[in-house]
């Protein structure tokens, strides 16, 4: 068995993290919410997980300087937008920082943010419960109060720095 207070790793860089993580297939969502003035916000995000069936609570790991995460504290609501197979361009939009996103895409108002349905197979509306500092991002933790789902679509899938869909049955 090795003693790991004797290794002394080398740092892991940037590139070799990022790496590391496409190795890790994921569901793509775009997360969206209002500011004040009732203007749409949203961004791509990748970094989002379960955390518990009760409370229904999701964590949303979203870019420190993002106005999306701004409009989102905000408003302490936000939406999360499950793509499907057929958004892989909803989800390089709302990832390139384009700023009338919301004019390029269909989207109707929601409980907790603006709903994508055309391009999301499930929309959760969740409520700022807390945050957590994670450096360069910060965890959101978002209490489900609102589930829409759009049976028979096939989810959107990232990994190995590529789109795919889940497999047809």
């Amino acid at each position: 068995m090795t003693d790991i207070s004797t290794i002394s790793p080398k740092p892991v860089t940037p590139e070799e993290f990022r790496t590391l993580m496409s190795e890790f297939p994921t569901g793509v969502s775009v997360v969206t919410t209002h500011d004040r003035e009732g203007r749409p916000w949203g961004m791509t995000c990748s970094s989002l997980c379960s955390l518990s069936v009760s409370p229904p609570t999701v964590l949303a790991c979203l870019r420190s300087e993002s106005p999306t995460l701004a409009a989102l504290l905000e408003s302490g609501a936000f939406a999360v937008n499950l793509l499907h197979g057929r958004a892989e361009s909803a989800a390089a939009l709302f990832s390139s920082g384009d700023s009338d996103r919301f004019d390029r895409v269909p989207w109707s108002p929601g409980g907790g943010g603006p709903h994508l349905l055309q391009q999301a197979h499930a929309v959760a509306d969740c409520r700022v419960t807390r945050t957590a500092d994670g450096d360069t991002h910060v965890i959101v933790f978002g209490e489900v109060f609102g589930v829409t789902t759009v049976p028979d679509l096939q989810p959107l899938l990232y990994g190995r720095r590529r789109y795919s869909t889940w497999p047809e049955a």
